[in-house]
């Protein structure tokens, strides 16, 4: 696969590119502050660590925000996180919310992918509930490699004002996660959106994050053709097709919803 590793220069540098990102985005809103979601996962995590360090602890505050599905490692990580950061935080259970969705709507009951989205979209709502009040503005914690196959939540974890992270592929983020001094059990822990029981990302979208970044970088953000990356990665041709009608299948979720033309 492919070396997407920066170098330890290259490494401060987007450290303090992106810390300074945080402060202006901030400076720019009018804001006092940040809010996150805290997972337990390495994204969240990592955006954590550098929003502290850009705007200091006592103007971060992150939620923790459990589930029916989520894993209880996760949730203790994500308060360990909150802790060691020396931020302030909130634990606020979803599934009252979700539940009361569903009691609305019976029909959904049992859609695995419709009630994960739900959850996800309450998560946003909640976010924003709280930057409301305490006038701060949403951080994201999306990366580059799952907003180019679109694997996210629209309107959910999607619903942000900006995304500190969002330019750089999954290896990129573990890499500066341990750059910046997350510990090793949080930067190497497998991902998952946490949105049914037993998720993984990889197992979803059927493809390695180190497959899926090599393909992005090479064929879908760069310049080879589908049967050169696949040469060059040694991989089939029918993995790089898959992933680009990921990437072109999910359009819509990194666009402004779409209006008519207008009319001369």
């Amino acid at each position: 696969m492919l070396d997407l590793r920066f170098s330890e220069d290259e490494l401060e540098r987007r450290r303090e590119h992106i810390t300074a990102f945080i402060r202006d985005q901030v400076d720019a809103a009018g804001t006092g502050g940040a809010v996150l979601g805290l997972s337990g996962g390495i994204d969240s995590t990592l955006v954590a660590s550098l929003a502290t360090e850009a705007l200091g602890p006592e103007n971060v505050y992150g939620l923790v925000l459990p589930a029916r599905v989520s894993s209880e490692g996760n949730m203790s990580d994500a308060e360990r996180v909150a802790q060691d950061l020396e931020m302030s935080y909130d634990v606020i259970e979803v599934e009252p919310i979700v539940d009361a969705l569903l009691s609305a709507y019976p029909e959904a009951e049992g859609d695995h992918v419709a009630v994960g989205n739900a959850r996800a979209r309450v998560r946003g709502v909640l976010n924003y509930l709280v930057a409301n009040h305490e006038s701060r503005m949403v951080l994201g914690t999306g990366n580059r490699s799952e907003a180019a196959v679109g694997y996210f939540t629209k309107y959910g974890d999607g619903a942000v004002d900006c995304h500190p992270i969002g330019n750089l592929y999954k290896a990129q983020v573990r890499q500066l996660a341990r750059h910046v001094g997350v510990p090793e059990d949080l930067a190497a822990k497998t991902a998952t959106a946490g949105l049914w029981a037993d998720q993984t990302d990889e197992d979803e979208m059927g493809v390695s994050y180190e497959t899926l970044d090599s393909i992005l970088a090479t064929h879908v953000d760069g310049p080879l053709s589908v049967a050169a990356t696949a040469r060059l990665l040694e991989i089939d041709e029918e993995t790089v097709e898959k992933v680009r009608g990921m990437y072109e299948g999910s359009a819509h979720k990194r666009q402004v919803p779409p209006a008519p033309e207008p009319l001369d």
